[in-house]
């Protein structure tokens, strides 16, 4: 086996996401999040992370996905990016896993809007694709302020 890379998975809906293990500080259970007047909507707010304040991005808004239609709560993926800590409130974690680099692809065309900016490529997988996340443009100003309007309650 050649190169091989580690992911920390994540569903949102169907669909199977990965970001580099590196990047990711922790993984904890929803918290109580602090809504910021003016904010994206994007921004869903602000967590306390053991006296240390973490802005939270839902990443279903972020994609487009659309809002969860059930009770369940995200799950917090804490990122550790240039621009600081992140949360990334996504449906449910899965696994870390290790894939070999000879199995990545571009991503694919099917992709359109801000998914093609912010998904670096796909590792096709036994029955599926790991979508892998660009964390340092996901984090961005120029992603999170692209969605100007005021944050939902």
């Amino acid at each position: 086996m050649g190169a091989s890379r580690q992911f920390c998975t994540f569903f949102l809906d169907t669909r199977f996401f990965g970001v580099e293990v590196e990047k990711v500080q922790e993984v904890i259970r929803y918290q109580t999040i602090t809504p910021v007047p003016l904010a994206p909507s994007v921004v869903r707010g602000l967590i306390n992370l053991r006296g240390q304040i973490v802005t939270a991005v839902d990443l279903r808004r972020l994609l487009q996905v659309g809002d969860r239609l059930d009770e369940r709560l995200p799950i917090n993926i804490v990122i550790q990016t240039r621009q600081g800590i992140f949360s990334l409130l996504v449906d449910r974690i899965g696994d870390v896993l290790e894939v070999d680099e000879a199995s990545f692809e571009h991503p694919p065309d099917t992709l359109d809007g801000i998914a093609r900016e912010l998904i670096r490529g796909a590792y096709k997988l036994q029955g599926r694709l790991l979508l892998v996340l660009n964390v340092e443009k996901l984090f961005s100003p120029e992603i999170l302020n692209r969605d100007c309007g005021a944050a939902k309650p």
